[in-house]
């Protein structure tokens, strides 16, 4: 019954905290770290078991590095290796060195003042990614680099894992214990000259074993259609490794990490994340959880001055490199001010690592009770980080932007806003038709890319208004609108049918209530970005299904007649606060017309398609 109660008052914890965090913009982690501080050192539901249920959940650290393997297939880690040795080496390298050497600087050994370097120069990945999506920001320069650098740290991580045992110093290394205590049997029964070549022989039984033998097993009982199997048997591969590499002696995060690369290119991959990921977040979550109860929050009472300002020290020494990092490979602006602001919070592997360097006899118990508030409080306080970049300093670099926006010195009669997947091909047809196009995006590389084959591409925020008037947009014949920002897209298209009558504007929009949104700010004439492309796919699966390609064709724009015709019944049931039950019932309505629409005469599949011979992948299996 006690595992019970217990395991209930940490699901309930998680249950409320969580979607409260996510509601605040706080992220999962940090609303696990609250849970765990408000039924731990606030109200003392949970005590000393959390220090057991701890270890158990370090095992969702694990099986992250398993679903981080499975995202790094080898192709892309080579195409993105400028970025991951370049951008993410050099931030992993000066961070520890620069955070090592003034370690040193208060006293701590060398050892110790590395442990500490790079465990801090890790940023959490879960908070920022998070972040990112959320404001919309993953798709920028300062996003993608941010990106690249988070997966470098989780590479990093690994050899962190196999370093520290090295670190050990022997004065604070467990005294008593067992030599195969902490897992390393088999290394510690060969001589030192023999424990690399042990290591090479278990890392490359995993590649191979992963290769030759893993595949076979998950095909065989992939055979068996039965789900549970497939999700045990994940399982089993994920916990198997594990045991295998602490047997040895190794990381078991090593392991599974090397497993999950060599899986990434497997047919199975999909369904192995499916399978593994929930009982890794359930595991990470109780982790997070485990970490906020065992906060020493008397510790922080009593150095608050301290640990506050090592807490906010650390942001500001990691900022700072991350800002002359960014300033070398080209960033520039609101991107350099992301990427530093961002990653400059130390990340949920700090709380592994420390608690591995505990055991090694890496870190000194009370020294790691403090980086561990740290790292914890730095977490707390990224999110305010990124709304000062909101709110604060990003618009204000729109102002003094250390790359001005670029001079357009002759104007054009047609006016494109944004260089997406969608601005670029209205480009490109309308500029190889000879007429004059002018182009504004945000993104340098996405200009510099298109300026390089010809076309009048200029670097500069198209929501900027006295930008926007250099375009010449007041004598230009027609203005299209197709930045990726939903809400900042309204907003140019209202602040151009408002200033620039005489303009004809076109839109793209995202979905159907956004068309209406365009059309209610002053647009002329609104697509949606994806519905001819979906329609064309459409057409051509029916195809692969079966149905001639003039019948699929027919069917084709059909749909499309009768999407517009519901898309003009529904203008009147929309406004801008939401939808009436009018609309339901419309579009009810409109439904079954369609299905009667599509509806053919019985007999017209037998007659109509009898000359008519399907693909290949469209007959049936033998």
């Amino acid at each position: 019954m006690e595992i019970l109660s217990h395991a209930f008052v940490y699901l309930v914890a998680a249950v409320v905290a969580v979607p409260l965090a996510q509601r605040l913009g706080l992220g999962s982690v940090l609303g696990y770290l609250i849970a765990g501080v408000v039924i731990g050192p606030i109200l003392g539901i949970v005590g000393n078991e959390t220090a057991d249920l701890q270890h158990f959940a370090e095992f969702g650290v694990v099986m992250m590095l398993f679903l981080v393997g499975l995202e790094l297939r080898p192709a892309m880690l080579w195409s993105m290796r400028g970025q991951l040795i370049g951008l993410g080496g050099l931030q992993v390298t000066l961070t520890t060195a620069v955070i090592a050497a003034g370690c040193m600087a208060f006293g701590l050994s060398w050892q110790s003042g590395i442990a500490i370097g790079m465990v801090l120069a890790l940023s959490s990945t879960a908070i920022v990614l998070q972040s990112l999506n959320e404001k919309g920001w993953l798709g920028t320069v300062g996003g993608k680099s941010a990106f690249s650098v988070l997966l470098t740290q989780d590479v990093a991580v690994i050899p962190m894992l196999a370093l520290l045992p090295l670190l050990a110093v022997e004065t604070l290394s467990p005294s008593g214990d067992d030599p195969t205590a902490h897992g390393a049997m088999l290394l510690d029964l060969v001589p030192d000259w023999a424990q690399p070549l042990v290591i090479i022989a278990a890392i490359a039984t995993i590649i191979i074993g992963g290769r030759y033998l893993i595949r076979p097993m998950f095909r065989f009982i992939a055979h068996s259609r039965l789900r549970e199997v497939f999700t045990a048997a994940a399982l089993l591969l994920v916990i198997g490794i594990a045991l295998f590499m602490t047997a040895i002696g190794l990381s078991p995060a090593l392991g599974t990490f090397l497993a999950g690369v060599v899986l990434s290119d497997s047919e199975y991959r999909h369904e192995l994340e499916n399978d593994i990921e929930p009982f890794k977040g359930l595991l990470l979550g109780l982790f997070f959880l485990t970490v906020g109860a065992g906060i020493d929050f008397g510790l922080l009472f009593d150095q608050p001055i301290m640990l506050i300002g090592l807490a906010f020290g650390v942001m500001i020494i990691k900022a700072g490199i991350l800002f002359a990092i960014a300033s070398i490979f080209g960033l520039r602006g609101a991107d350099r001010l992301l990427f530093a602001v961002g990653l400059a919070q130390a990340g949920e592997f700090a709380f592994v690592l420390f608690g591995m360097a505990s055991g090694m006899g890496v870190l000194p118990v009370d020294l790691i009770g403090k980086m561990t508030l740290v790292v914890a409080l730095t977490m707390i306080l990224t999110p305010a980080a990124f709304i000062l970049y909101e709110r604060v300093l990003a618009p204000r670099m729109v102002k003094t932007n250390s790359r001005e926006a670029d001079t357009i010195e002759t104007p054009g009669s047609v006016v494109i806003a944004g260089l997406g997947r969608f601005g670029q091909i209205v480009t490109r047809l309308l500029a190889t038709n000879g007429h004059d196009v002018v182009v504004l995006d945000h993104d340098p590389e996405v200009v510099e890319n298109l300026s390089r084959v010809g076309f009048r591409a200029y670097y500069g925020d198209a929501t900027r208004p006295d930008l926007l008037h250099t375009t010449g947009i007041e004598d230009a014949r027609l203005f299209v609108a197709a930045i990726d920002n939903r809400d900042k897209l309204t907003a140019l298209v209202e602040h151009v049918a408002k200033h620039y009558p005489k303009v004809r504007i076109l839109a793209r929009a995202h979905d159907r209530h956004h068309v209406y949104e365009l059309e209610k700010a002053g647009a002329h004439c609104v697509q949606r970005e994806t519905f001819d492309s979906a329609l064309n796919l459409g057409r051509d699966a029916l195809i692969e299904l079966g149905l001639h390609p003039f019948r699929a064709e027919r069917k084709k724009q059909a749909f499309r007649a009768h999407d517009f015709e519901t898309l003009e019944k529904l203008r009147e049931r929309w406004n801008e606060h939401g939808v009436d039950k009018g609309y339901i019932d419309t579009m009810r309505s409109q439904n079954e017309t369609l299905f009667e629409l599509m509806r053919d005469e019985r007999d017209e599949k037998t007659h109509g398609d009898r000359h008519w011979t399907p693909p290949p992948s469209a007959s049936p299996d033998p």
